[in-house]
């Protein structure tokens, strides 16, 4: 059985899909212990909800950087098809 190959709009389309559903869920989750946060601890602000929401959307946003540029992954090297052939 031959898979035929993936165009390269689709597999850039499917890397927004999931750096979108990783900003909502961890954005999500974020807003939720904010929330439990400012009920239990700091007597219902409003800024730990904001700073724990951008901690959320910050880590999804730094997952879908290193997904679209690998290069940026500690320890990871990009080699070259010259330096491969050698």
């Amino acid at each position: 059985m031959s898979q035929k190959p993936t165009s390269s709009e689709n597999i850039v389309s499917q890397k927004y899909d999931r750096c979108l559903a990783d900003l909502l869920v961890k954005a999500g989750v974020g807003f939720g212990v904010g929330v439990v946060a400012s009920v239990i601890l700091f007597r219902r602000r409003t800024w730990p909800i904001a700073l724990t929401t951008g901690f959320g959307a910050g880590a999804a946003y730094a997952d879908c950087d290193r997904s679209f540029n690998p290069a940026r992954i500690p320890g990871t090297r990009i080699i070259t098809q010259e330096e491969a052939s050698k």
